[in-house]
């Protein structure tokens, strides 16, 4: 059931500006602000923002607003900013027990992290915010090219993403993989498919959700385009870079296409479906080498802002 925001915003409740499209219908709450990173060449989501952790008393009171408007309604919860994991351990289990003892029937609470944060951790405290009850995390890979993660300032080598996914599963946390089509350009679109490939198979996530990059303004990498050092790819190298991408791909994981900026919806279950979803690509550079609006419409998705 999607939750309605008027009620809150009414009230001075602090809602995370940005979300998952699988959290449409989860209450928001927000725990950090901005990006304790924020660095990726790539991303503008918080930039000019400082970063902040909010006091778990002002988290609860928010938990309490909640509450008293949505009782019984809240079924899976977004924890934001961009990455919780970095709150000290003591202070996120004590915010999670606050919601579930305020929400009883909660199923899922989910939060964004980053890789490096990951593992970094102890085994032991992640253990107990597990138990506690962040059970899903959706962490940014962007790229398993080591090159590309140092030009975008990824902040984390393959192997701390390949560390921190496998020692996320471990604990049983559900874990999704966020790919950037395009991050590596017109130059390298190759590397960025297979070496991107052979680090999700290490990790063998549950979830692999691909996007497509779109330069946004204040950015360092809008700032390249413009100046000619980035060569933005084309549709049809998008296309034989995700076909790329599923050759190389030897896991059982969900993959999805759920966002605006991507050219073909590709969703299905790996490996079962690998065969169907590489036929739709197969498909789609067909048809934009016969239909030039097809062509001409995936490519006006570049000029989308606010993503």
């Amino acid at each position: 059931m999607t939750l309605g925001r008027f009620g809150l915003r009414r009230r001075n409740y602090d809602f995370p500006p940005y979300r998952p499209p699988s959290e449409a219908n989860s209450l928001l709450l927000r725990v950090t602000r901005g990006c304790p990173w924020n660095r990726c060449t790539f991303c503008s989501m918080y930039k000019g923002l400082k970063f902040e952790i909010r006091p778990v008393e002002e988290v609860r009171e928010d938990i309490a607003m909640a509450k008293e408007l949505y009782r019984d309604r809240v079924q899976t919860v977004f924890i934001g900013d961009s990455n919780s994991l970095v709150v000290k351990t003591e202070a996120l289990v004590h915010i999670l027990k606050t919601l579930y003892e305020s929400f009883p029937q909660i199923e899922r609470v989910t939060s964004y992290a980053r890789a490096k944060t990951i593992a970094r951790k102890s085994e032991e405290e992640l253990g107990e915010i597990f138990r506690a009850g962040l059970n899903r995390l959706h962490v940014g890979l962007e790229t398993g090219d080591p090159t590309l993660l140092r030009e975008i300032q990824k902040g984390a080598t393959p192997e701390e993403m390949i560390e921190a996914g496998r020692k996320a599963k471990q604990i049983g946390f559900g874990y999704s993989l966020y790919v950037l089509l395009g991050i590596g350009g017109e130059d390298r679109w190759r590397e960025h498919a297979q070496k991107t490939a052979e680090v999700l198979n290490q990790i063998d996530p549950h979830f692999i959700r691909i996007r497509t990059f779109i330069p946004q303004p204040n950015s360092p990498l809008f700032e390249a385009m413009r100046e000619g050092r980035f060569r933005l790819p084309s549709p049809e190298t998008i296309l034989k870079e995700t076909r790329l991408l599923l050759e190389g791909l030897e896991v059982t994981s969900q993959f999805l296409s759920d966002h605006i900026s991507n050219l073909v919806p590709l969703y299905g279950r790996l490996p079962e479906e690998k065969i169907s979803l590489i036929r739709m690509i197969d498909e789609s550079l067909r048809a934009i080498e016969m239909d030039v609006r097809l062509k001409e419409e995936m490519e006006a998705r570049r000029h989308l802002t606010n993503l």
